[in-house]
C-alpha cells in the first residue's frame, strides 16, 4: 500500500495525521455537468422549474455540502472553510455546467470539499427537474485546479 496516504503500516485505513504541516492559503476547484433534454434546460433558465429557482437552491445546496464534507467522508479533516463559490451556467443546448471552488487556510487541501461541493449542486438540479426529464446524468465529475500545501498547484481541463 506505499504511496497511499490513507492506510497505515498494516494497510488498515488511518486519517493522517496533519499536525506537522504548516498552515497555507489552499484553494480547489471541481467541476461537474448535468446533461439533460434541451427542454429540461429551457425550462431552467427561463425560471419556470416547479420547484423554483434550480440555480439558486442547487447554489445553496453546495455551499452546505462543502461545509460537511468532513461528514460524509470518513477520513477528511474538517476544515476552516473560508470560503465557497458555486457557478452554475447552461451548457450548450443540453447541459449544466457546476463549478466549485473552496478556499481556506489549513494543513489540508479542500479538493474533497469542492468535489462534494460541484456534485451536491448537480444532485440537487437533477432532485428539482426529475420529474419532467428522468432521463438527466450527472457526468464529469473532478477536480481542475489546487493550490496551497506541499505538493504545489495542480491544473487541468
Amino acid at each position: 500500500m506505499s504511496g497511499l496516504t490513507h492506510f497505515d503500516a498494516d494497510g488498515r485505513a488511518a486519517m493522517v495525521d496533519v499536525g506537522g504541516k504548516a498552515e497555507t492559503e489552499r484553494s480547489a476547484t471541481a467541476k461537474a455537468r448535468v446533461a439533460m433534454a434541451p427542454e429540461t434546460l429551457r425550462m431552467i433558465v427561463g425560471h419556470t422549474a416547479k420547484k423554483g429557482d434550480v440555480f439558486g437552491v442547487a447554489r445553496i445546496a453546495g455551499i452546505m455540502a462543502a461545509k460537511r464534507t468532513a461528514e460524509l467522508i470518513p477520513l477528511c479533516h474538517p476544515l476552516p472553510i473560508t470560503s465557497v463559490g458555486i457557478d452554475l451556467a447552461a451548457d450548450g443546448e443540453d447541459g449544466v455546467l457546476i463549478s466549485a471552488t473552496v478556499k481556506t487556510t489549513g494543513r489540508t487541501g479542500v479538493e474533497m470539499e469542492a468535489l462534494t461541493a460541484a456534485s451536491v449542486a448537480a444532485l440537487t438540479v437533477y432532485d428539482m427537474c426529475k420529474s419532467v426529464d428522468r432521463g438527466m446524468r450527472v457526468e464529469a465529475l473532478r477536480v481542475v485546479a489546487k493550490s496551497g500545501g506541499k505538493s504545489g498547484p495542480f491544473e487541468q481541463d
